[in-house]
């Protein structure tokens, strides 16, 4: 099991749930001005609506951070559903949401990449903004697929690389790649028809791969405005330097969705019936 994701999210899941909501993840913004709560609600609305989930449907949440997504697809949908990150203290936080809530949510300390769970065990894989951590993307690609049933669904939504990146630019730019490792770990993003292709060579059918970043971008200035607000809490949770890393961070993005380095995707495919 791969360490480095689970002690980066150990050290911040208090801090980024005041950062990020409850929902943990990028905003699609209608406008600019869309409050971040809507705006999450909204991305995990379009991953929804893809993802078609049906009463008794199980579901397999790859990277399920605080297991709110997790929670309400078992409360709302009533989906069987199994939440998996190698985070032990996302495990711990999401077991007390569901206890909380009193919903049917189990969560796992497994590793996407490798999940030890049987073939074709679950009707939908959901996996929201977690491969980018993976260093072996197609180790989860291959497991999400092998555990798909039969007609089963994938649905994923991440950070992505639109351009290569020469590696004179890489080197230039070394201090803003450093400063993101500081605020989020060791990310590797890919392309979105990357995903795609990979999907297809496993045998799935693409349906859908969308890029969103600009309904993303005011994801930023929203978490910003979150440290602003909660600048002492943040400080003692995380030290002065990693929330003036966090700040800078957020600002190194915004540099790189705005010139086309990098932004954000939404892509769903589906098995074949046999």
């Amino acid at each position: 099991m791969s360490t480095q994701p689970a002690a980066h999210y150990d050290r911040v899941h208090e801090a980024w749930t005041l950062i990020m909501g409850e929902e943990f993840h990028y905003g699609h913004f209608a406008t600019p001005i869309t409050p971040l709560d809507v705006a999450t609600g909204a991305l995990t609305s379009e991953m929804l609506e893809l993802a078609g989930i049906g009463e008794g449907d199980r579901v397999l949440d790859i990277g399920c951070g605080t297991g709110r997504q997790s929670c309400d697809l078992a409360e709302q949908l009533g989906a069987k559903v199994l939440g998996i990150t190698t985070s032990a203290s996302g495990v711990a936080a999401a077991t007390a949401l569901a206890r909380s809530r009193g919903v049917d949510a189990r969560f796992e300390q497994r590793d996407g990449t490798s999940n030890g769970l049987p073939d074709s065990s679950y009707d939908v894989v959901w996996a929201l903004e977690s491969s980018h951590l993976m260093r072996d993307r197609a180790g989860l690609l291959s497991e999400s697929v092998r555990v798909l049933a039969p007609e089963g669904r994938l649905v994923l939504c991440d950070i992505i690389r639109k351009r290569e990146i020469p590696f004179l630019e890489v080197r230039d730019r070394r201090h803003d790649f450093a400063t993101l490792r500081a605020a989020f770990g060791d990310a590797h993003m890919e392309p979105l028809e990357d995903y795609a292709s990979r999907l297809e060579a496993l045998g799935m059918t693409v349906l859908e791969a969308t890029d969103v970043s600009a309904e993303t971008l005011p994801t930023f200035a929203a978490w910003r405005a979150n440290v602003d607000a909660h600048t002492d809490t943040l400080t003692g949770l995380l030290g002065e330097q990693s929330v003036t890393d966090f700040v800078q961070a957020t600002h190194v993005l915004e540099a790189f969705w705005n010139d086309g380095t990098l932004g954000y995707g939404i892509l769903a495919a589906t098995k074949a019936s046999q």
